[in-house]
């Protein structure tokens, strides 16, 4: 998606250690239209007739998938990366090791919320190593639902975890995969 390409490249920051730092428009300080251009995006790359529900993880991931899920009138479940006194009944969960806070996490979903029949499609700003997608399909299979695909505004290319999951099958769009990045040196990899 050359609109989003051209945001990362225009403002994105490359910090040490390989940090790409977009949230200026993707998930700090949030530019709705440019939301609402990627969930269009995504609109022609997932039948989004058959999904039934927008997953995500907490926190940035949220305003992405809030505007997807809008866009084609779909409810949206974030996964919560703490228990929290409201939650009720039983609860699919996945550790994983987010890449952002170096820290092993559990992503929790209440079985409320998600079920055999749903369809589901995983929205999310940001891929690094792909650990917080894995989290999400693994809690899409305990419960039993079906895995449309992953949406993901930015990729990492060049740290692998969306190559891991298109290895496995898994039908992932990610609208900028950067291949490698060094300050003032965005590249991208050919669609």
């Amino acid at each position: 998606m050359q609109e989003l390409k051209d945001r990362i490249v225009k403002e994105g920051k490359v910090l040490p250690g390989n940090i790409i730092k977009v949230d200026g428009f993707l998930n700090h300080r949030v530019d709705t239209e440019l939301m609402e251009h990627i969930a269009e995006e995504f609109g022609r790359h997932f039948n989004m007739d058959e999904v039934t529900v927008i997953l995500t993880a907490e926190a940035s991931g949220i305003a992405l998938s809030a505007v997807v899920a809008r866009h084609f009138h779909k409810p949206m479940i974030f996964a919560k990366k703490a228990k929290s006194d409201n939650i009720e009944g039983g609860l699919y969960q996945s550790d994983i090791f987010s890449y952002t806070y170096k820290k092993k996490v559990t992503l929790l979903v209440s079985k409320e919320w998600i079920s055999a029949d749903d369809k589901v499609l995983i929205i999310d700003d940001f891929m690094a190593n792909g650990e917080a997608m894995r989290g999400l399909c693994d809690i899409v299979e305990k419960a039993g639902a079906t895995l449309v695909g992953i949406g993901c505004a930015v990729e990492k290319g060049f740290q692998g975890g969306g190559d891991r999951l298109r290895a496995a099958g898994v039908n992932l769009k990610s609208l900028a995969v950067i291949e490698s990045a060094e300050p003032g040196n965005i590249v991208f990899r050919e669609d």
